[in-house]
């Protein structure tokens, strides 16, 4: 049986649940509890379980009664488990389930999956199958912490994570950049070498049962991960190394929530825009010729204001060597706008950034969706043209107006008031009735720019404020 056979059957369970009101969501949060039990059976790893708590006590029992029981035995994984991380995954369980008879359908079919005829290592390619499904489904409303497989594949290509490095994701969701990087670093070295002096993931997420698919995640690609339940811009995050060698992030998009928590010491000019806040934390988190690849949306390259001061900052501090416009559509929402920033920590606080490439991977280029899937050779070109130096430092060509990747000096950017919104290809699709983007896509853009206004007018109130409050002092 073939993995993706394996992950469609096991999704397709998730129909029994539809009478009872459960979301897709909450289905695959369901999921990690039970397969993992099945999973510890099938690899031999039933010893960090508690006797009693595990899959063949499950099954064994009978229908009447299965699901009090069932509640029962996840609470004492959680309490008795003898693996830290197995703890975390079963900490303050609940079940979705309502009625013993589902239950029991869903352990059955999970049981009679023919399970031996697939390698050891894949069953953490099955639960990473599961959580693209999940994402993928409009029904799942969990694309938010889901960046696509192919682009996540291309950044770590690109930025080469190596053996003994410490890899961070602040916003780390399902643990997708850090389950490619493993995935790049066994690739391009030997067990013996990796056993050796193997890489220190790290990452942080605040969202409970995102949380707990990434811990089940890692822990089926026995990576040494260190995953903190939090906001990465806090001091939740305290656990987590001040300086590291590499950071991969896709930020949750959208303004701050209105909480009033006290963020990290790194975010020197706190903003109403979430992505300013991890940009600020991810540059000040590198040590010395470290490299970060971030996902932010079209926003963060021409706001005004602070918008300005943080990418003027990032400029100084870091080598901003590469930035890649991505395809519109290729996010959970319709119209999201959003790019790659490459950049390494400079060995001086001054002067890092000579000159900025621009990959334009959106002009002109067809939409992506179910019937035309982003795959990882739409990026290709990119990432020959990038070429095979992690810090950017290839040599490059300048094709000019009519090329994808342009070179743009530091004394043209600040001619622009550093804003890196540039654009230079023309859109060579007809402008008709029938070319023009979704009323959706158009109801986002205008969402957007009304969104900005109001983060601007925020930043003024507040400079105002302070100017008050110190002449009244």
């Amino acid at each position: 049986m073939s993995i993706s056979s394996t992950v469609k059957k096991i999704w397709d369970m998730c129909n029994i649940l539809r009478g009872d009101g459960i979301g897709y969501n909450e289905y695959m949060s369901e999921l990690t509890y039970l397969l993992f039990l099945k999973i510890s059976k099938e690899t031999g790893a039933e010893s960090d379980l508690p006797d009693g708590r595990r899959w063949d006590d499950l099954i064994s029992l009978e229908e009447s009664g299965i699901l009090g029981k069932y509640k029962i035995m996840l609470t004492h994984l959680g309490e008795e488990a003898k693996d830290e991380r197995v703890k975390e995954i079963y900490r303050f369980p609940t079940t979705v389930f309502n009625h013993d008879e589902n239950l029991r359908a869903v352990i059955e079919k999970i049981d009679k999956l023919d399970w031996h005829s697939l390698e050891s290592d894949a069953f953490g390619d099955i639960y990473e199958g599961l959580l693209a499904k999940n994402s993928q489904d409009s029904r799942a409303g969990a694309g938010q912490y889901f960046t696509p497989r192919a682009l996540v594949n291309t950044i770590i290509k690109v930025i080469q994570p190596q053996l003994g490095e410490v890899i961070q994701d602040p916003s780390t969701g399902t643990g997708g950049f850090l389950i490619s990087a493993d995935n790049y670093i066994r690739d391009h070295s030997s067990p013996q070498k990796y056993s050796r002096t193997p890489p220190l993931y790290e990452g942080c997420e605040i969202e409970k049962n995102t949380y707990r698919l990434c811990l089940m995640n890692a822990f089926l690609h026995e990576m040494n991960t260190n995953i903190i339940l939090g906001d990465g811009l806090t001091n939740d995050a305290s656990g987590l190394q001040d300086k590291v060698d590499v950071i991969v992030a896709n930020p949750p998009f959208g303004s701050k929530s209105g909480s009033v928590r006290k963020q990290k010491s790194s975010i020197k000019h706190p903003s109403s825009n979430k992505q300013l806040d991890f940009l600020q934390h991810i540059y000040n988190g590198l040590k010395s010729d470290g490299r970060a690849a971030v996902v932010l949306p079209d926003n963060v390259l021409f706001d005004e204001g602070i918008g300005k001061t943080i990418r003027k900052e990032l400029m100084e501090l870091c080598d901003l060597h590469t930035i890649l416009r991505l395809p519109t559509g290729i996010f959970y929402a319709a119209g999201v706008k959003a790019n790659v920033l490459f950049f390494n920590r400079g060995n001086t606080d001054k002067d890092n950034t000579k000159e900025v490439w621009v990959y334009d991977l959106r002009t002109n280029m067809p939409a992506f969706n179910k019937g035309n899937p982003l795959t990882e050779k739409v990026f290709g070109d990119f990432i020959d043209r990038f070429g095979s130096l992690p810090n950017g430092k290839s040599k490059r060509d300048d094709g000019g107006d009519t090329s994808r990747f342009r070179k743009f000096s530091r004394d043209h950017l600040k001619k622009r008031g550093d804003n890196l919104d540039i654009i230079w290809l023309s859109d060579e699709r007809s402008v008709d009735i029938l070319d023009l983007p979704e009323p959706e896509v158009v109801a986002d853009e205008i969402a957007e720019t009304l969104q900005n206004a109001l983060r601007e007018l925020e930043e003024l109130q507040g400079l105002l404020d302070n100017t008050s409050e110190a002449h009244n002092g």
